[in-house]
């Protein structure tokens, strides 16, 4: 549940799911083999979510591909965007794992970075250009950034699409425009974490029969992440100047309340 709330809400999933068990005195080995993985299962929940949500973006998509004409061309330079912004995520996912995995069990680092991220999101906001573009107005370099800015939520408290919002807003985009973009791209970046980690659970050196329960986990986070998507997109589309606003707010509470947790030994 935890995971279908905050993963496509601007306030780090990741982050959450760090500094929540902790609050809470669950006794999780965060810092194990088999934590990372298991979290790569609940993030998968989401992506079905985001797959059944934007079902008619997939299909367009697929067109652009395959399809030939100029009545695909948007299509295909929706795809070459996702391409493009993907490729930040992937490399530094792929390259610097075990450094990003060993920040899962710092509960003061994640909540300093939720801090940061209300601060990110309040700036970003505030300092948007006019939102005029659409994404067929989005350039290869423009989304090359945004997505770096997203590889950025590789860091426990920062948040994946609160990143890529605040980037795309900075380039012009509608606010409704650039959540889109974010949970379009966060697809390709999930769909390649569960690639490399959700085997990981099938070797009983490392899941010991783990993975019944982080499947159970996903489809839960799935639900919850349906509805979450559903919420958003509609508040991002009535939403401008201010629509990040209230998200920054409470990633500033979270994240103080973790401070003290960790200060404090929570």
């Amino acid at each position: 549940m935890i995971q279908g709330l905050t993963e496509l809400f601007p306030i780090s999933s990741v982050g959450h799911n760090v500094i929540i068990p902790l609050l809470l005195g669950w006794h999780l080995n965060q810092s194990g083999p088999a934590f990372l993985p298991f979290v790569v299962v609940l993030h998968l929940g989401t992506a079905l979510a985001l797959l059944i949500f934007f079902w008619r973006d997939w299909v367009e998509i697929v067109r652009g591909i395959f399809g030939r004409g100029d009545d695909v061309e948007a299509s295909r330079h929706l795809f070459d965007l996702l391409v493009i912004g993907t490729i930040p995520a992937v490399i530094l996912g792929f390259f610097l794992q075990s450094f990003f995995q060993s920040l899962f069990s710092s509960l003061a680092l994640a909540s300093v970075m939720l801090i940061v991220n209300g601060v990110v999101l309040l700036i970003g906001g505030r300092r948007r250009r006019a939102g005029q573009k659409s994404l067929q107005d989005l350039s290869w370099r423009e989304a090359l950034v945004v997505g770096l800015a997203e590889s950025a939520a590789l860091i426990p408290g920062i948040s994946r699409d609160g990143a890529s919002m605040v980037a795309g807003l900075g380039y012009g985009l509608k606010t409704s425009e650039a959540a889109r973009y974010a949970f379009l791209l966060a697809f390709p970046v999930i769909l390649g974490a569960g690639v490399l980690e959700v085997p990981k659970l099938t070797a009983h050196s490392v899941g010991a029969g783990m993975l019944p329960l982080a499947i159970l986990g996903g489809l839960v986070a799935a639900v919850v992440a349906y509805a979450s998507v559903a919420f958003l997109t509609r508040y991002f589309r009535t939403r401008q100047g201010d629509a990040l606003r209230p998200f920054a707010y409470y990633c500033w509470a979270m994240g103080i309340l973790g401070v003290l947790g960790a200060a404090l030994h929570f």
